[in-house]
């Protein structure tokens, strides 16, 4: 099945404009993951802070995000999907604005984690959303959902850089102006949706963890971020490059990891099964970082581009194995899992350039490496309990041609 093609529902590009403005606004919403990336080094000379401090954009946004994902099937089923996401969006034109606005980097730390609660909201609804409202089934959704990630993940360094390079403060502005615009896109073409039948409370996320294999992936996945995220945010300062050489930097990492998530991560699971994909593409993760922190310049620049395409199969699989290895609704099972998984996203920030402090800039990469490693052995080690998501995935994967299921 073509990329592009939505099944029995038609092509993946005919959908009504409600699912176009909210895909809209979730790319924009996935910019604001990577938009400081360029421009960390800016921030923290502007701002007179360390690595240390200003890597806390990072920390204070997802530990916000962590908790939030308590919250946001709370609030959703009880106001409906579009008030939520508006709620969402509202959240983030404050506080972007705002933090454009700091004169501290106290103050940008606070208002980034404000940030983080709107994205949550946005982010964690969104997909919901648009299956609600899309043509051509849940596939297709999924997948236009996953391409608003990637495009997102690649377009927010790049917007960093070609603003930052002015001053640190437009991308924030930028990125309050840009929610704006999906807000009222949303509030004129999105009608509400349907309210879940059964209203979620705040531990059924919880009490979900209690399967063993949505417990096994949230784990696994929770020492994966930590590699991720020092990737993410550690590296520009290793790299120390200006806002444009950067942006163009992530730009590549980001549309690998598109790519790889979309296309080529599908098609690695029909072939070899997904945990097998999962186990390899982590030990590969790991060899790269490792590169990348002992490595000279031009290495760690093609090392940082490299592990883009790794994080992309990851992502995938892991999303995949999440949703679907429990019993629990796929709402309640995503915000468990992204509620473990995100804790180690605002760790990885924080305690690299600490790392670094305290022995050397290789080390940070070193202890990447082992964490990506041991998300590999708890993946080997709880294989049992993954077993049948994977051996659905490899069924499913065969019936749909290559067509992924998933969505962060």
């Amino acid at each position: 099945m073509d990329a592009f093609d939505a099944g029995a529902g038609g092509s993946l590009l005919r959908q009504p404009r409600a699912v176009w403005a909210t895909a809209g606004a979730s790319v924009v919403a996935f910019m604001g993951i990577g938009l400081v990336d360029p421009i960390l080094p800016s921030i923290a000379q502007g701002l007179d802070a360390t690595a240390s401090q200003v890597s806390l954009l990072f920390t204070s946004y997802f530990l916000i995000t962590a908790f939030a994902m308590l919250v946001t099937g709370w609030v959703s089923s009880r106001i409906g999907g579009r008030k939520t996401l508006l709620l969402g969006l509202a959240f983030v034109v404050v506080f972007a604005g705002l933090a454009g606005t700091s004169d501290s980097v106290a103050e940008l730390v606070g208002f980034r984690a404000g940030w983080g609660l709107g994205n949550a909201l946005f982010v964690s609804t969104a997909l919901a959303v648009i299956v609600g409202a899309a043509a051509g089934g849940s596939a297709a959704a999924i997948l236009l959902y996953e391409s608003a990630l990637g495009l997102g993940m690649a377009c927010g360094p790049l917007l960093g850089a070609l603003l930052g390079d002015a001053s640190w403060r437009y991308p924030f502005f930028g990125t309050a102006f840009l929610m704006a615009v999906g807000f009222l896109c949303i509030t004129v073409f999105l009608k509400e949706q349907p309210r879940p039948a059964r209203r979620t409370s705040l531990l059924d996320p919880v009490r979900a963890l209690g399967h063993g294999g949505l417990a096994s992936a949230a784990a696994s996945a929770f020492f994966y971020n930590y590699t991720f995220f020092t990737v993410l945010a550690f590296t520009p300062f290793v790299l120390d490059m200006t806002p444009y050489k950067s942006g163009a930097v992530f730009f590549a990492w980001g549309v690998l990891l598109a790519v790889f998530s979309v296309i080529v991560a599908p098609r690695l699971q029909e072939r070899f099964g997904s945990l097998r994909v999962l186990g390899g593409s982590l030990v590969l993760l790991a060899a790269d970082v490792l590169v990348l922190g002992y490595g000279n310049h031009t290495t760690a620049i093609v090392c940082t581009v490299l592990s883009g395409a790794f994080i992309g199969v990851n992502n995938t699989v892991y999303t995949e194995l999440a949703l679907g290895v429990s019993d629990a609704p796929r709402p309640v099972a995503s915000a468990g899992y992204n509620f473990v998984r995100w804790f180690a996203a605002a760790a990885a920030p924080y305690f690299a350039p600490k790392i670094e402090e305290w022995t050397d800039i290789h080390i940070p990469f070193v202890v990447a490496a082992v964490t990506a490693l041991v998300g590999a052995l708890v993946v080997v080690v709880r294989r049992k309990a993954l077993t049948r998501e994977a051996a659905e995935l490899e069924s499913r994967h065969a019936t749909e041609d290559g067509v992924a299921v998933f969505a962060n």
